[in-house]
């Protein structure tokens, strides 16, 4: 079993339900989809978006994406797919993903490092509690 499998089914339990399974289903298709956390970054910078994806792995405040520029890096098809795993239209995935994207990527990278195997899993315990509590 994968490391996001693990955070996945870690989530999910504490959660009781599928509300905030949704949220980890989603991260974890981006993930995976993407070459991993570092692979997704690099979609953003490669779209021009380096300076917004930075402020989310660095310290101090993130800096906010729009549905449109979500679009934009991941494309249409991925979006859609997306949206057919939450059961909403496109427009609404995307404005999902811009409002939890900086989120996820900001807790995954604590002090702006990259995760290193075991942590991963850790942080995604972290970002369930986070989420549930809001």
């Amino acid at each position: 079993m994968g490391l996001l499998d693990e955070v996945g089914k870690m989530l999910g339990s504490a959660q009781g339900g599928s509300g905030g399974s949704d949220l980890l289903s989603l991260g974890q298709q981006l993930l995976s989809q993407n070459g991993g956390l570092e692979g997704l970054l690099k979609q953003f910078q490669d779209k021009g978006l380096g300076d917004v994806v930075a402020s989310w792995v660095g310290n101090g405040q993130n800096l906010p994406i729009s549905a449109e520029q979500i679009q934009q890096v991941l494309g249409n098809e991925q979006v859609a797919g997306i949206a057919r795993q939450l059961g909403i239209d496109p427009q609404q995935a995307s404005a999902k993903l811009a409002q939890v994207l900086p989120g996820l990527i900001d807790t995954l990278t604590p002090g702006g490092q990259m995760p290193q195997g075991g942590d991963l899993l850790a942080q995604g315990a972290s970002l369930l509690k986070g989420f549930l509590k809001g």
